[in-house]
């Protein structure tokens, strides 16, 4: 035995001796074997604009005792592996990092980098400024941050990205399918988180790829290939290569230990035939890589020379560096049909007692700076338009950038740690603080064009109110000594007239208001609560600094009139006679003695209050003939059981000749004020929520449910990023037999616009101001959640409660929230034009903007009111303007949206012409080109270029998709059929009469 354990050490010993260790040449050249599986390796990182860390610290390296993550590492290695090898390849994603690192590079490293992208090595995918979360964000601001990305792409290198890459946002919605993937020019989109019972179910039947037609109203013309994760977003096991990972690596020199490369091959091809099993076509995609990773990027481009070397030399199957791009062409080749999957991807859990959908509502007031600062941004464009785009003075661009980073799947989806969502609103306060220069310089513009010339003194600027909602206006609550008065310009960003009621708070009960025609307007006072009081003196502190130096006594209530895209002018002033104040509201109380009801509503409608609890019991409409039993509490879920009911503290009603008020504290923690205007038809919801108590050591999910007695068979209806609605079904899923084990949260959906339910003759709606989570756990009944403190960590990689706290000085305490519901009640079929009239309503609010004048120097205006837009004209009331962007050089972004499915109204799901000359009546346009929905590329060139996939047999039922025609150069009239969005640059002539027949029209 002993001779026999010589003799092998001494041949091994000769073999290694003979052996020669040398440079080898790693064949890593592209191809593909058509009879051959074909393993597409896809280099990438995913790098989070903010999560665990902020934005900028993820990219420098800092605040590495967090996590050890530098994206500016990240692509400084890539950059240098792809150009030691023709052959690599590697995909980025997040433009908010690259800009940043693009920024910091010379002329020559930028000229290499140019190289790679021309040869298809580094290919920009997705190309939005993040990966934006498709749960909570608003699909203008989805359209904005893809936009701003896509023109940093195109500026910079000339290309259009044709992939969509949404690999870890927690669902997946149908706008994000047809909207920010098909209307981009999408040839595909790939993704990796669904449900786990969905992705069994797609694995044993191997339909993780599918065509997705997100829409019902744009069917075929808009859909696009899906390919689905069969796991993470990472490589099979056993081929993660960071410098750190515990992947065994190829060992190929022969005169070192553990030489594995057989072992290794075997393994790749094992895995990557377990992949094919459950892929159709002989092409399987590898996602090699994950968060933050290829820091050393030679550790992973290494080990996949080799195994691209050695399997292909093995030959069992091929291996290939590629990119999403090259795999959708190459499945594209195959000419499969593929399954139709319709609707959308929510909600989603990964494991039976883990639904994702608490983050529908996380940090509430995060998503509701975030939507209200769009609804501003989408008017500070519109205005530096009109005074002309000026880009080294005040301009929109930080304003822009923030809100780009705030759709990140961890930023306004409230998934982040408690200092990076502070870092996200940080930026959004300092793009804002530009934006509102540049509209109050607009504005003292506009209003200055239009003062008589005896006016001595021309508005300079006017100030704003950025804390109106917390009753903090210091202009609107001057005292008016000395005969001055506070002029109000409101600015309505919509492109159609608005008859509304605005709310200011002012110091005195004498004022009165009048319209720049000097006629007086009929106000109402309203007194601030105590819940108003506490909110503005805490909040304010906490966002200037100091406490307010007095306290306002009223809101100031009155209704305005203001053109589209225009303005009008309004005056707070003093009397200098009796009788001319605004009436004071009327207060009652109830003591609980008397069982009769309690009638709030001064016109069409009315709700009924039970006089002994002051709970409201009915909604009565006159006009329409709507009368429903319609019941509102205040709940709250502590781990998984619904406890805590409201009950009633206090019950007041103000009455006035503008609204009605009904104020109620449910407890010590929840209040509310409820509003019915007289010349609306909906009720207005503002809950105050907070602090959340936990000192009972329970962690606490606020809800707010509104019940009826509708017959409603487990169904109702939640909208896609504030655009389309979605059936759901309580307890179902249209694509497989749903295994009930979250009977809550596995039924909430998140919730942009609004909520309804319908029976057979009624529908009740209920619109958001921001996103929530929402749900109808019971026939009849909405369910919204609108606020969460918890005191446990998910286990779901943040690593920290969400216990948000605000402090002042050295008292933190828990964020408060103040927040608005909208309430109707419809025949059924009806309720759509409300819900989405109301809903652009709620999205672009009227802007004002405050100075203080003496006298009546503001009676000396040529033109009561200003409109952009021709003044006879208005657009169709089933259509919006959503872009008006100055792009320099006399060309305008302009985008068009119809408001409406096929079907959804009998008057408004028709199609709507927008006549481009009455919009912009005092320039003459040159030429209009039909873009793409980033305006990266023409429609046409989109079209032309677009894979049209095949469906399988039994899927293709639809009846004919209607899209708008052609603009004709000589009308210039955009046609716009349902739920269609059209983009257009549009140039102007410098000159004032340009000939019609010289205009053209790019389609």
């Amino acid at each position: 035995m002993m001779a026999n354990t010589a003799l092998l050490f001494v041949v091994l010993v000769a073999a290694i001796c003979a052996a020669k260790s040398e440079y080898i040449d790693y064949n890593t050249t592209h191809r593909i074997v058509p009879h051959k599986i074909n393993v597409h390796l896809v280099p990438h990182s995913h790098d989070d604009v903010g999560w665990l860390k902020t934005v900028d610290q993820y990219y420098v390296g800092a605040n590495n005792s967090i996590r050890g993550a530098c994206v500016q590492n990240v692509l400084d290695s890539v950059i240098s592996a792809l150009l030691e090898d023709q052959n690599r390849k590697f995909i980025y994603v997040e433009m908010a990092f690259f800009q940043r690192w693009w920024r910091q590079q010379s002329k020559a490293k930028k000229l290499k980098v140019k190289e790679l992208v021309n040869s298809g090595q580094l290919e920009f995918i997705n190309g939005g400024m993040c990966m934006h979360d498709e749960a909570t964000p608003h699909y203008i601001d989805l359209i904005d941050q893809t936009t701003l990305g896509h023109q940093f792409i195109k500026d910079e290198f000339g290309k259009i990205p044709r992939v969509g890459w949404q690999i870890d946002p927690f669902g997946h919605s149908a706008v994000q399918a047809y909207l920010l993937g098909a209307e981009l020019g999408f040839d595909s989109l790939f993704f990796a988180r669904i449900d786990y019972q969905d992705r069994a179910k797609r694995l044993k039947e191997r339909t993780l790829e599918v065509v997705w037609q997100g829409s019902r109203s744009l069917g075929s013309s808009s859909q696009i290939f899906t390919g689905i994760s069969p796991r993470h977003y990472d490589p099979p096991d056993g081929f993660t290569f960071e410098i750190n990972d515990v992947s065994p690596p190829i060992q190929d020199d022969i005169l070192l230990f553990d030489y594995n490369v057989e072992e290794r091959v075997d393994d790749f091809v094992s895995a990557a035939l377990a992949q094919a099993n459950v892929t159709r076509t002989n092409h399987i995609m590898w996602m090699m890589g994950t968060d933050f990773r290829y820091q050393y990027a030679n550790s992973w481009f290494r080990q996949m020379d080799k195994f691209i070397h050695y399997v292909n030399q093995d030959g069992r199957v091929n291996a290939l560096y590629s990119t999403p791009s090259i795999y959708t062409d190459a499945k594209y080749a195959a000419n499969e049909q593929w399954p139709l999957k319709i609707d959308d991807f929510f909600p989603y859990a990964d494991h039976p007692n883990a639904y994702w959908t608490g983050y529908f509502t996380s940090r509430p007031a995060l998503k509701g700076y975030v939507r209200m600062m769009s609804g501003y941004y989408q008017a500070a464009r519109q205005l530096e338009f009109f005074k002309g785009r000026n880009e080294s003075g005040l301009n929109t661009d930080a304003l822009a950038d923030a809100l780009a980073l705030s759709q990140h799947h961890d930023a306004v989806s409230g998934t982040e740690r408690q200092h990076v969502a502070a870092d996200y609103a940080k930026r959004i306060s300092i793009g804002y603080a530009e934006a509102e220069g540049l509209v109050a310089s607009a504005l003292a513009s506009l209003v200055n064009q239009r003062l008589s010339s005896n006016v001595i003194n021309p508005v300079k600027g006017f100030q704003q109110c950025p804390l109106l909602n917390i009753s903090y206006c210091p202009p609107s609550e001057a005292t008016l000594a000395n005969g001055k008065s506070v002029v109000i310009v409101v600015y309505n960003p919509l492109a159609w007239k608005r008859e509304e009621v605005i709310r200011i708070p002012v110091s005195t009960g004498e004022v009165f208001v009048q319209d720049s025609a000097g006629k007086e307007i009929e106000s109402q006072l309203l007194p601030l609560s105590n819940i108003t009081f506490s909110i503005r003196k805490k909040y304010a502190k906490a966002y200037i600094g100091t406490a307010p130096s007095g306290e306002p006594k009223y809101w100031l209530a009155f209704p305005v009139s203001v053109p589209p895209i225009g303005f009008s002018t309004y005056m707070v002033s003093r009397p200098k006679q009796r009788g001319r104040i605004s009436t004071m509201s009327k207060e009652f109380r109830s003591d609980g003695s008397t069982n009769n009801s309690i009638e709030v509503g001064q016109g069409n409608l009315k709700l009924l209050y039970s006089a002994d609890e002051g709970k409201l019991t009915q909604y009565v409409n006159s006009r329409n003939l709507v009368a429903a039993s319609v019941e509102q509490s205040y709940s709250f879920y502590s781990g998984y059981v619904g406890d805590g009911k409201d009950t009633q503290v206090s019950f007041t009603v103000l009455r006035g000749p503008i609204l009605d008020e009904v104020h109620q504290q449910l407890n010590p923690w929840v209040s509310q004020i409820l509003r019915i205007y007289k010349a609306k038809e909906h009720a207005e919801v503002e809950f105050t929520i907070g602090p959340i108590p936990v000192d009972d050591g329970i962690g606490k999910e606020v809800i707010t449910q509104f019940s009826t007695t509708m017959k409603t068979n487990k169904t109702f209806y939640t909208d896609s990023n504030g655009r389309d609605f979605i059936k759901r079904i309580r307890d179902f899923r249209s694509d497989w037999d749903l295994e009930v084990n979250q009977p809550i949260a596995g039924n909430y959906y998140p919730v942009n616009l609004g909520i309804y339910l319908q029976d057979s003759t009624m529908e009740l709606s209920v619109l958001v101001d921001r996103s929530v989570g929402g749900s109808s756990l019971v026939d009849g009944q909405v369910e919204l959640m609108l606020h969460r403190r918890l005191l446990h960590d998910d286990a779901r990689g943040v690593g920290e409660v969400l216990n948000e706290t605000v402090c002042i000085a050295d008292k933190c305490e828990g964020l408060t929230i103040q927040g608005k519901l909208y309430l109707r009640v419809d025949h059924k079929g009806e309720g759509a034009k409300w819900r989405r009239t109301v809903g652009q309503e709620l999205y672009s609010p009227l802007l004002l903007a405050f100075t203080e004048q003496d006298g009546d120097n503001w009676l000396h205006f040529q033109q009561p009111t200003f409109s952009g837009i021709d003044s006879s004209y208005s657009l169709p009331n089933n259509t919006a303007l959503l872009t008006l962007q100055d792009f320099g050089n006399g060309k305008v972004l302009l985008r068009l949206a119809h408001l409406y499915e096929v079907g959804e109204d009998k008057d408004c799901s028709v199609t709507a012409n927008v006549e481009l000359k009455k919009l912009f009546p005092n320039k003459k346009i040159s030429k209009v080109t039909e873009m793409s929905l980033s305006a990266n590329q023409e429609r046409d060139e989109m079209e032309k270029k677009k894979l049209v996939w095949k469906v399988e047999e039994g899927f293709n039922e639809e009846s004919k998709v209607v899209r708008g025609g052609p603009v004709d150069p000589t009308k210039l009239v955009v046609e716009l059929a349902p739920m269609e969005i059209r983009t257009f640059f549009v140039d102007f002539n410098p000159l004032q009469t340009v000939p019609a027949a010289e205009i053209r029209v790019a389609m």
